[in-house]
């Protein structure tokens, strides 16, 4: 799946024609792929050529102490 077609929104309609060659495939030659239907990857969630950066949250500072109180 190409990063552009993941960005587009098109990645989903591709999977699905993916799993309509893929389930001709197997019903064409099931011995193929032992027995077992082929299915699709799962769509990637993001893609990414530079990630952004994660933002680190501040430390925290604890006040010191005084000697005085």
């Amino acid at each position: 799946m190409t990063p552009a077609a993941v960005h587009d929104g098109t990645a989903v309609t591709l999977t699905a024609q993916r799993a309509v060659t893929l389930d001709a495939a197997f019903a064409t030659n099931p011995i193929r792929f032992k027995g077992r239907a082929p299915t699709p990857p799962m769509l990637p969630t993001a893609a990414w050529i530079n990630p952004p950066k994660k933002e680190s949250l501040p430390t925290a500072i604890t006040p010191a102490r005084s000697l005085i109180s």
